[in-house]
């Protein structure tokens, strides 16, 4: 098997491995057993896994219901190839894909452990969203777990609506943050229910109607008040 493809030899213990849709916004379920697999991420749609013996790719594993989303993401990555501000795309079977594993940390984990985010993160993820969009193609769903922070630059690891239309806007609104609210935080670690409280009020919010210093201002006084 020439190097190209040598992925594959992950096949059969990922054919031991299910997926299971748990709810709309809820992170999938894992069934299934192989010594050779360890998960590395957990999604709504899929879950992420190494497999040992190759540690240098990572396996995206999707449940049957999205897998028409695993369709949308290998037409995107063959759109943006040679990209440096997303993973390399090596192919696919019949429930996954398959994409370099990439180290770092998501910027979600660096508030955890309050780990200093640069503002070059920022600038890249801008400039990959730039990209995106030259390809014809429309950068959405960018948020703090699709970020990773790399040697100080950022890299953008989920690009499975990038054929949907409409703007969310969740990646202009972390960025406004990081302007606005950010500097009062960098270097502090933020406590796990704190950031998902955060998280759930601003999932209740019109994001195309938000109120960003209204929003930013509840927020200030939940921090101090804990």
């Amino acid at each position: 098997m020439n190097n190209s493809e040598e992925w594959k030899q992950a096949e059969h213990a990922l054919s031991r491995m299910e997926v299971l849709k748990q709810g709309s916004n809820e992170p999938v379920a894992i069934t299934g057993e192989s010594e050779d697999l360890v998960c590395i991420g957990i999604g709504t749609d899929a879950a992420v896994f190494v497999y040992e013996p190759l540690p240098a790719y990572a396996y995206k594993l999707y449940t049957e219901a999205a897998l028409p989303k695993k369709q949308a993401e290998i037409h995107v990555y063959s759109r943006l190839e040679d990209s440096p501000f997303f993973p390399v795309f090596y192919g696919s079977g019949e429930r996954y894909v398959v994409i370099s594993r990439e180290e770092g940390m998501t910027l979600y984990d660096c508030l955890l452990y309050g780990i200093p985010v640069p503002r070059q993160v920022i600038d890249d993820v801008d400039a990959a969203r730039a990209f995106v969009r030259s390809k014809g193609l429309n950068p959405r769903d960018i948020h703090l777990k699709n970020v990773l922070l790399q040697d100080g630059r950022g890299k953008v690891i989920d690009v499975s609506e990038y054929v949907q239309s409409g703007n969310d806007k969740r990646w202009e609104h972390l960025e406004w943050a990081y302007d606005n609210v950010y500097p009062l935080l960098e270097g502090k670690r933020i406590p796990l229910w704190l950031i998902e409280a955060v998280k759930t009020a601003y999932n209740h919010l019109d994001p195309l109607n938000i109120n960003l210093q209204e929003f930013s201002e509840r927020i200030r006084k939940l921090f101090i008040k804990n």
